[in-house]
């Protein structure tokens, strides 16, 4: 399914209406095998890959089958976003998607509300963490496609520990921890990001132990004995990434056990707790690397389920936007 932006129906182009559009930001993925090159040229701002990391990504896509589901997963949770919006304040809400590095991108999704006559617009990131190198980014470039509408703009930044959200984690962390040889780790995770944010005094490693803590005080876990964070997905740059990797976690945690067995572990569950649905950094970097490495390792390996369009999430974070367009009127 192409992921696409939808604008009302019910106004004619270029007519007023009182009620808010949101948009409902995500990274984006490639929708068929030929959009790879040009998907993977926009990431790295218009630089095309080299043949052999663009073999390396479509070699990825295909370990999970072809492509990522991200876009259908996308598209499911603007439904789920919408419908828990139409609850709370029925047909005052406009959901459309905009994306970073897929069509349709967010300036082409604000340029198609203004269009149809919205001059109020909420934006939302389907990430939890909040962060200056990540959300603000999003909620920039939402603000720079408004500014020639004079459109108001307002943003949902963080909900690492929206209840729903950790709630959700947890339920289905503790039924894995069930399952689980009883000497097992959980590894808290998200997207790695270039460390120079930490001197920026970006708050985003702040927000992922957030909901580490939030996610393991509910289940009465121990840091340093019951669990710990991890990154995961850095970048193929030559600057320095937030770590440790997970990978190099799960290496250290298999030769602590062959040391001293008081401490050692025998598996290991990653909660992505920052990544909200499906795709290949989950699907592959998790599912496939990090599982085989742990194997490799001699270690039990799970990984707790990704929130996707779980209609108690969706819930939640549409009261959260709702709050923040009533504040639009302040």
């Amino acid at each position: 399914m192409t992921t696409t932006a939808t604008t009302t129906t019910a106004t004619t182009a270029g007519t007023a209406t009182a009620r808010t559009a949101v948009v409902l930001m995500a990274y984006g993925t490639p929708t068929s095998t030929d959009q790879i090159e040009a998907y993977y040229t926009d990431i790295r701002r218009g630089r095309p890959p080299t043949p052999e990391l663009l073999a390396e990504l479509i070699g990825r896509y295909e370990a999970i089958g072809g492509l990522s589901p991200l876009a259908e997963r996308t598209e499911a949770q603007r439904a789920a976003l919408a419908a828990a919006l139409d609850d709370l304040a029925p047909g005052e809400y406009e959901v459309a998607i905009g994306l970073k590095h897929a069509d349709p991108k967010i300036e082409v999704t604000v340029d198609r509300l203004a269009e149809a006559g919205y001059h109020r617009v909420v934006g939302v990131v389907l990430a939890p963490h909040d962060s200056t190198y990540s959300i603000g980014q999003y909620l920039d470039r939402l603000r720079a496609a408004a500014e020639p509408h004079d459109m108001i703009v307002g943003g949902v930044r963080s909900w690492a520990t929206e209840p729903a959200f950790v709630e959700f984690i947890a339920d289905d962390l503790a039924a894995r921890l069930e399952a689980a040889p009883e000497r097992t780790r959980v590894l808290f995770t998200a997207h790695s990001l270039p460390e120079r944010i930490i001197a920026a005094g970006d708050i985003y490693p702040d927000e992922l132990r957030a909901t580490a803590e939030a996610v393991a005080g509910r289940l009465g876990l121990v840091e340093g004995r019951d669990w710990q964070i991890a990154w995961q997905s850095a970048g193929r740059t030559p600057e320095p990434w937030l770590g440790p990797d997970v990978l190099e976690v799960i290496d250290t945690l298999a030769a602590d056990d062959d040391v001293d067995d008081d401490d050692g572990v025998d598996g290991v569950i990653v909660s992505a707790v920052g990544f909200v649905a499906d795709h290949l950094e989950v699907l592959y970097d998790l599912d496939i690397e990090a599982a085989a490495r742990a194997a490799e390792r001699g270690l039990a390996f799970d990984r707790t389920a990704c929130v996707n369009d779980d209609p108690a999430v969706l819930a939640a974070l549409a009261r959260r936007v709702h709050a923040e367009a009533a504040a639009l009127d302040g």
